[in-house]
């Protein structure tokens, strides 16, 4: 595919010239992944971001490492925009692949709100609506195809490169040294040597969590949800490990209730714990269902889809003031990648600099400290590195897949797109069982969404 067809006939009716750029395919996909992927300067990159509100939709061309200023925007148009969903962008640029909008909205009957600093480029790098073609303009030809458009200071600008060079060891050094990382909590750590007890029974874990009133009702209220279907009554937790969750789920989900205890985030927002507790128990599921099929621990993948995500309750629990920061970017700007945002909020220099290799990392170095399963500090740790190649890569790929999964379910913290069909081949799994994967995900979100709820409160 070149350009797309809207873009080549707009500027052809102009009369302006461009090149096009091609980009190695990547599993991951979206335009970072393009610009990653080919030899292009990304300080000449631009992208397009297009919000929506009552009266229409509005096209916000800004530069690649930055998001649009929602204050800022409202001050210059006087309306409070959101951000546009994949499903209606995909409505109104039907002729552009997911992610690669181009910035030329008059092509598509949109208005165009600029930043003002792009008027000054002599070279602009630019999605064209192909996902294998980038496109390239001189700075005339790029201000003469915008000449209609609105201008202003209208982006947050993000801080320079995401940390490299780091290894995970130098990160949890830092992060030991500088901050009081929480201790695992006394009743988690309890369920997780019982785990790894091979003499204990269901009575010895059912007599361990019922110390808790508040985790016992929480197992209870699990093992009688429509998820099981269980016909009979349920009035203890030894009963719903002998009867209807069996000894490893139980302990897997006791332990990622208790664990979660020892961190104090808000509730709201993206990512918040309820949006926690609901992304959680989803990747959950998919992995437990996935797990048979790429011939992987069934209770040891639902483990690792339940506490992968633990890295953004400790960037809350340690750094408030930027977590609340970073729910508002996450709210703002569901196209962006996660990285790019944590590398806007910490990446302005000193000693949280360390904390731009992404929640990923940091959850990966606080599962090991906290003696967690090997598969799981993995899965944590580098479930936003989509390129993995290494220990345990089959619970790694499937966190990844099942939040790809997830995503066009609006669940999880991330919305830019992934090469779902790619992760899915290396795992084996073909578009018939994803499509079942997804159907059964559609048969059980209300059950999940009344335990998450529930979970959180």
């Amino acid at each position: 595919m070149a350009a797309a067809a809207r873009v080549e006939q707009y500027l052809n009716r102009k009369g302006l010239a461009f090149e096009l750029v091609p980009v190695t395919p990547s599993s991951r996909g979206g335009l970072e992944s393009a610009v990653l992927g080919a030899a292009v300067d990304r300080r000449q990159v631009i992208r397009s971001t297009a919000l929506i509100d009552l009266k229409g939709v509005l096209l916000v061309v800004h530069p690649f490492d930055s998001s649009p200023d929602l204050d800022a925007i409202e001050a210059l148009v006087g309306r409070r925009f959101q951000p546009l969903t994949a499903t209606q962008a995909g409505r109104l640029f039907s002729d552009c692949a997911p992610g690669f909008l181009p910035p030329f909205g008059s092509a598509y009957g949109i208005p165009v709100v600029v930043e003002q600093s792009l008027y000054s480029a002599a070279r602009v790098i630019m999605a064209c609506g192909s996902s294998s073609r980038l496109m390239v303009l001189d700075g005339r030809d790029f201000r003469l195809a915008l000449g209609d458009a609105g201008k202003g200071h209208v982006t947050i600008r993000h801080s320079g490169d995401i940390a490299s060079g780091v290894t995970l060891e130098e990160v949890a050094g830092k992060l030991q040294k500088l901050y009081r990382l929480p201790p695992m909590p006394a009743l988690a750590l309890r369920i997780l040597r019982l785990t790894s007890d091979s003499e204990a029974s269901a009575k010895d874990l059912a007599e361990l969590i019922e110390f808790d009133p508040s985790l016992t009702a929480q197992i209870i209220r699990y093992a009688r949800s429509a998820l099981f279907n269980y016909p009979g009554q349920i009035q203890s937790v030894q009963e719903a490990v002998t009867r209807v969750l069996g000894f490893e789920r139980v302990a897997h989900i006791a332990l990622g209730i208790a664990s979660v205890r020892a961190f104090d985030i808000p509730r709201s927002g993206p990512l918040g714990m309820d949006q926690f507790w609901r992304h959680s128990l989803y990747c959950a599921f998919v992995c437990q269902r996935m797990a048979p099929l790429c011939d992987a621990d069934t209770s040891l993948a639902y483990l690792c889809g339940l506490l992968h995500n633990f890295g953004l309750l400790l960037v809350g629990h340690l750094f408030p003031t930027e977590f609340s920061e970073l729910n508002r970017l996450r709210a703002a700007n569901p196209e962006v990648s996660m990285r790019t945002l944590e590398q806007k909020v910490f990446g302005g220099g000193g000693e949280r600099e360390m904390l731009t290799v992404g929640h990923g990392v940091i959850g990966g170095i606080l599962h090991k400290l906290w003696q967690m399963p090997d598969e799981v500090v993995k899965s944590a740790g580098v479930h936003q590195q989509l390129d993995y190649e290494g220990d345990h890569k089959v619970y790694v790929r499937m966190v990844q897949l099942a939040n790809g999964l997830l995503k066009d379910k609006g669940v999880g913290d991330e919305f830019n797109p992934d090469n779902v069909d790619a992760l899915a081949a290396e795992l084996g799994l073909d578009g018939a069982r994803l499509e079942r994967l997804r159907a059964e995900v559609d048969e059980v979100a209300d059950d999940l969404d009344s335990l998450a709820q529930a979970l959180s409160s």
